[in-house]
């Protein structure tokens, strides 16, 4: 009889390890060495953040490489010698996609473009982006639609998808967010509902909201009680409105914790997913 696939697969998110990745100290760990650590936690797939794409220089100094061919081929082929593969691309620092001033708002999209070709090369499915921006939320939700339709335009060639996570601002209003995805109607156009980032509106409500859109799922985490329960999240009711919203897809581990073992957070909130996975099938 043949083995029935999971209903979702888990990946790992680096800014789970974030602190490794900025650290001097022993536990430092590079961009390069990221899909190897992954694998060694038991994770077959790998969501990246532009900031970590650095590699050493002359004298052990940390030099930005970015978008370089090169670079990027030294991690394709760290994803191939562990064998995981790369999901997406989380990107930062890029300008904001709903900027008042429509020259600025014209140069952060054309700055996306680099990390689409550089997502596909590495043969990842999305590009995260950031929908941040000025003005009222009507007029943000007008600009960030118009942007992120303008960088799709040119990713559907690349067979890449641009996707936004609920990442503070209006886009931590769940229902703001899906109505700029409404406004977009893209097939390249998505959410990353992010477990996490809703501050002042109700996480499982914002979830809901994003999952119809939703081309990747971010599971954040922070910490554990004795049964191996994330305590700030009730993960069952959010791995259930994953499931009833028809998703398939990876969801990603993103442990924030207070706990330097990062690598512990890591494998609890894997666990906790693994748990879910079976007794919500």
């Amino acid at each position: 009889m043949e083995l029935q696939a999971p209903w979702f697969r888990i990946s790992l998110a680096e800014w789970s390890l974030h602190r490794a990745l900025r650290s001097s100290g022993a536990e430092r760990i590079t961009n390069l060495e990221f899909p190897g650590v992954a694998k060694g936690l038991g994770i077959d797939g790998v969501e990246y953040v532009n900031a970590f794409f650095k590699s050493a220089g002359r004298g052990g100094e940390e030099v930005w490489r970015g978008t370089d061919f090169g670079y990027l081929n030294d991690l394709r082929g760290a994803c191939s010698e562990a064998g995981v593969e790369s999901l997406l691309i989380m990107v930062d620092g890029e300008g904001q996609l709903a900027d008042e001033d429509d020259g600025r708002r014209r140069d952060a999209v054309e700055n996306h473009f680099k990390w689409v070709a550089a997502a596909a090369y590495l043969g990842c499915h999305s590009i995260r982006v950031n929908a941040g921006g000025g003005g009222t939320p009507e007029q943000q939700s007008e600009r960030a639609a118009d942007s992120l339709v303008r960088i799709a335009r040119v990713s559907d060639a690349y067979d890449i998808n641009v996707i936004v996570e609920n990442h503070g601002g209006l886009s931590s209003d769940g229902a703001w967010l899906a109505g700029v995805m409404r406004r977009c109607d893209h097939p390249r156009v998505g959410t990353l509902p992010d477990f996490g980032n809703f501050y002042e509106y109700d996480r499982y409500q914002g979830v809901a909201d994003l999952m119809p859109f939703a081309k990747a799922v971010s599971a954040k985490s922070y910490a554990f009680d004795g049964d191996g329960n994330e305590t700030k999240i009730d993960y069952a009711r959010m791995m259930k409105i994953v499931k009833d919203a028809g998703y398939r897809g990876w969801v990603g581990v993103e442990y924030e914790g207070g706990d330097a073992d990062e690598r512990a957070g890591i494998t609890r909130t894997r666990e906790l997913l693994e748990r879910l996975r079976t007794e919500l099938s």
